[in-house]
């Protein structure tokens, strides 16, 4: 057999469990990173490149005879990596710049949502800030009148550009933020103002090669940084898989409703889309709604579905690149659940520091069913330390819910750094969920 390369681009936990799970398929002998992080330098090898430099990022992948791409996060795959690199012949898992748009642009989601008559919120799209103010003030006409609408920056924001509003207040001053002081840069733009729907949240991620689609588990992340889902929104403080508040029947209905619909709409929109889907759905009153779609593994979601997957992830991969996903015959994960806890450097979502030594990871990795993926950490004078807001992905398995989040806290209990702080309700809300875990 001869054995391939592949180059992963990204530095975040998510790339640090594709690094992970890649590395595991026989098929594979060398696994590259760019840029990568202190822990994708020892399950990989680093590649000082930025994601940015496409024509760098093609020129090792071609001196290093690599196999497989793997493009990680948004903005690259909204920049067009995927389109460069196939251009140079190169193997590529991952969507092209134009389906990306499905993440990068939230107007253009959501018109092609309603289009496609895909359930997802009301909503109304404005180019300005005077626009947008004046449709909240006709609306409503005192301060405190209760709105209950999100408002969200059109472009990529970090999983941050979204504000929940409850009084038109609040609704005036997120519009400020994202609109005219531009608090999140090019993603504000345009931006919607929709209804804010009630429910669970739920991620269900799906591969597709444009024709096939094959559902994974579903997850539930936590986007609020602080416990019961209070505080500023974040890129995620954690997730866990499978999310028992999403049964057999809705799942179905999410895929016939939902997945598949969205696939054919962006085939007819000449925008076929390859690669990982990602719903963020609300579990609404009148059934599943969409949130948004991303067009990539979620982070921190990745980490406990490639904690539980089993298949080889190349085979799926590569079957995507060449259309050919109908021919495999699913994919097979390990029947026990999984939790992935973030922690986070002081001061996130918002400023922090860097810098600080972290400790007790090699123990905390040593613990059974544990893997701690690496997100914002670097390498300083040999050690390892902070450099982003959300540091490590402390990822666990157990034969019940509650087991594994047992097993992620105490692998978390060994982990030191200054200011180092994380949630501590990661996975209650399938606790809720009596008939799941079982005892």
């Amino acid at each position: 057999m001869n054995l391939m390369n592949v180059l992963i681009v990204g530095s975040g936990g998510r790339e640090h469990a594709l690094a992970w799970k890649i590395k595991q398929s026989p098929r594979v002998d060398k696994v590259f990173v760019a840029p990568g992080n202190a822990g994708t330098a020892v399950d990989a090898i680093n590649v000082d490149i930025p994601q940015t430099d496409h024509e760098a990022l093609i020129d090792f992948a071609k001196i290093n005879e690599v196999g497989l791409v793997v493009v990680g996060p948004e903005a690259p795959l909204v920049a067009g990596l995927v389109d460069d690199m196939q251009a140079a012949g190169l193997k590529v898992f991952g969507p092209s710049s134009a389906a990306a748009e499905l993440e990068g642009s939230k107007v253009f989601c959501k018109n092609l949502l309603r289009s496609a008559d895909i359930p997802t919120a009301d909503y109304r799209a404005f180019r300005t800030a005077d626009d947008a103010m004046r449709y909240i003030k006709d609306r409503y006409s005192e301060p405190t009148d209760p709105v209950n609408v999100v408002v969200k920056a059109d472009g990529l924001a970090a999983g941050k550009g979204v504000v929940v509003c409850d009084t038109r207040s609040e609704a005036l001053e997120a519009i400020d933020r994202i609109a005219a002081r531009k608090e999140f840069g090019a993603a504000g733009k345009e931006l919607i103002i929709e209804e804010r729907l009630t429910g669970p949240e739920v991620s269900v991620l799906a591969i597709t090669d444009g024709e096939t689609i094959l559902t994974l588990p579903t997850a539930q992340d936590h986007k609020p940084a602080n416990d019961g889902d209070t505080g500023p929104n974040t890129g995620g403080m954690g997730a866990y898989c499978p999310a028992p508040v999403l049964d057999e029947q809705t799942l179905a209905e999410v895929e016939s409703g939902i997945l598949v619909p969205i696939v054919h709409a962006m085939k007819r929109a000449r925008r076929p889309f390859k690669g990982v889907l990602y719903a963020g759905l609300m579990l609404t009153p009148a059934g599943p709604k969409v949130l948004e779609f991303n067009v990539r593994f979620g982070d921190p979601e990745c980490q406990p579905l490639l904690m539980r997957l089993q298949s080889d992830l190349v085979d799926v991969m590569e079957a995507v690149v060449d259309g050919r996903l109908g021919e495999l015959d699913g994919l097979t994960f390990d029947p026990r659940p999984a939790i992935c806890v973030v922690m986070a450097s002081e001061g996130y979502p918002s400023s922090y520091e860097k810098g600080h030594t972290i400790t007790g990871i090699e123990a905390a990795d040593a613990m059974e069913d544990v893997k701690v993926f690496h997100a914002g950490t670097s390498l300083a004078d040999g050690n390892v330390v902070n450099s982003g807001g959300r540091v490590l992905g402390v990822t666990a398995m157990g034969d019940t819910i509650s087991a594994a989040k047992l097993q992620a806290y105490k692998a978390v209990a060994k982990i030191r750094w200054q200011g180092a702080w994380c949630r501590k309700d990661i996975s209650d809300k399938a606790l809720a969920v009596a008939h799941f875990d079982r005892t």
